[in-house]
């Protein structure tokens, strides 16, 4: 079994960043949310995972996986059956939600390299009648510059009676088949819509992440996942053409 079973000292961190939060909502079930919430789960946390699929929410409460990666499987099991783990159809109030949906280019004609952010506004539409003050959300999805600014226009909008929740972009960084280790190990960006939100989704990180956690702003953030992305397909273009 991977790294992401250890023990970790979840309220330690939390503590330190004035966080005192204890339950994450985890918005999408895929190939990132669930290994996600179970990666938190693992480090002491009461994680919610929520899918619009009746068969993915019944899978994970059995203990059991609908994707397939290496550890993963044995991970959900550990914390299904420690009650640190369970999937709903819809989100339940709680202190950390994380954005972990597609955003896919759109399939009109004329539109097909054009990002489709559809997804990440109707999760955070989702999550805003469970939001309290100063709750944290953060944002996984690769996603179009600005599109953590729109997740924070979207909760002032609906909720314009809190005075403050924190906003942050930490895009993920890893490999199919490698997943469990590199969440634990590998480097990560945080870019927070101001420096508390940065600040906020750091020690959340840090509660798990082995690897080095930056900060910036919320959109440098979301270009330096594109800007890698990028760089990775070039040279597998290149790679292809020699």
């Amino acid at each position: 079994m991977g790294t992401a079973r250890r023990p970790l000292k979840s309220r330690k961190f939390l503590a330190e960043a004035s966080l005192g939060k204890e339950k994450i909502v985890v918005m999408g079930m895929g190939y990132i949310g669930l290994p996600t919430a179970t990666v938190f789960a693992a480090a002491d946390f009461d994680a919610l995972g929520v899918d619009v699929k009746k068969e993915v929410v019944n899978t994970i409460n059995g203990g059991n996986i609908h994707i397939v990666e290496p550890d993963l499987d044995i991970a959900v099991r550990d914390v299904v059956s420690k009650g640190k783990l369970r999937a709903s159809l819809s989100p339940e109030k709680g202190d950390v939600f994380i954005l972990a949906v597609p955003t896919p280019f759109k399939k009109e004609q004329g539109d097909a390299k054009k990002p489709d952010i559809a997804y990440v506004e109707a999760a955070t539409e989702a999550i805003c009648p469970f939001l309290d003050e100063e709750n944290l959300v953060i944002l996984e999805s690769t996603s179009p510059v600005g599109t953590t600014e729109r997740v924070h226009e979207i909760i002032r909008a609906k909720r314009p009676d809190l005075k403050r929740v924190y906003v942050a972009h930490c895009p993920e960084r890893v490999l199919p088949g490698r997943i469990m280790t590199e969440l634990v190990e590998n480097d990560r960006i945080v870019g927070g819509i101001d420096e508390a939100s940065a600040q906020k989704a750091k020690a959340l990180y840090k509660s798990f992440c082995k690897g080095e956690i930056i900060t910036t702003d919320s959109r440098t953030a979301e270009m330096s996942k594109l800007v890698e992305n990028s760089y990775r397909d070039v040279n597998i273009a290149f790679a292809n053409e020699l």
